[in-house]
C-alpha cells in the first residue's frame, strides 16, 4: 500500500502488536486548567499532580496518578458578573472502576463532592481550610467525608467538620488493608 506522508495521522499507532497493559497500569488523569482574568478560571484548590505542562500563558495541564484525590475550582463571569461557581472533589480512576466524564478531564474521574453555585462553594471552602489547619493535607482526607459533605449540601443540612479523630480512624482502616 502506498501511503503519502500527509495521509498518515500524526498519532498513528506503531505497526505490529502493541504491548499489553499490565494489570496495575492505568493512564494518568489529565486535568485542563485555565486562567483568563475577570472571565474564566479553572484551577486546583488542592491536589498533588505528578506532572504539570504549561501550554501557554493562560492554559496548563495537570496529571494525577490513579487513586489521587484533588479539587477543581471553576469560576466563570459574563458582562453582569459571576455566572458559574463549581467546586468538585475528585478521585482519579483506576482500570477497575467506572469513571464519570467531565469536560476538561481525561479519561474520567470518580466524583466525591459536587458543589454548584456561590452558596455551596462558599460553604465548602472553609471546610477545606479547616482540614489544612489541622495539619492534614486535604488530599489525604477520607473519601467518605467528601461524599458526606456532598450529601449534606444536597439536603441543605449543616456540614460536619473533619476532625483529627475521624482522620485517625480513616488512617487506621487504611493500615489494615
Amino acid at each position: 500500500m502506498n501511503a503519502r506522508l500527509h495521509d498518515i495521522p500524526a498519532s498513528s499507532p506503531p505497526r505490529g502488536n502493541p504491548p499489553k497493559p499490565r494489570s496495575g497500569d492505568a493512564p494518568l488523569t489529565r486535568v485542563a486548567l485555565a486562567h483568563v482574568p475577570r472571565l474564566f478560571v479553572v484551577s486546583l484548590r488542592f491536589g498533588r499532580p505528578v506532572r504539570e505542562l504549561a501550554l501557554d500563558g493562560t492554559r496548563r495541564i495537570a496529571a494525577f496518578p490513579p487513586g489521587a484525590r484533588f479539587a477543581r475550582l471553576r469560576w466563570e463571569a459574563d458582562d453582569w458578573g459571576p455566572s458559574r461557581w463549581q467546586l468538585l472533589v475528585l478521585q482519579a480512576g483506576t482500570l477497575r472502576e467506572s469513571l464519570q466524564r467531565i469536560h476538561g478531564i481525561d479519561p474520567g474521574v470518580g466524583v466525591l463532592l459536587r458543589a454548584e453555585g456561590p452558596r455551596e462553594v462558599r460553604a465548602v471552602l472553609p471546610k477545606i481550610d479547616a482540614i489544612a489547619a489541622l495539619g492534614i493535607d486535604p488530599t489525604d482526607a477520607a473519601p467518605a467525608y467528601w461524599r458526606l459533605l456532598g450529601e449534606r449540601l444536597a439536603a441543605r443540612h449543616p456540614l460536619p467538620d473533619y476532625t483529627a479523630a475521624r482522620h485517625a480512624v480513616w488512617q487506621s482502616g487504611r493500615a489494615l488493608r
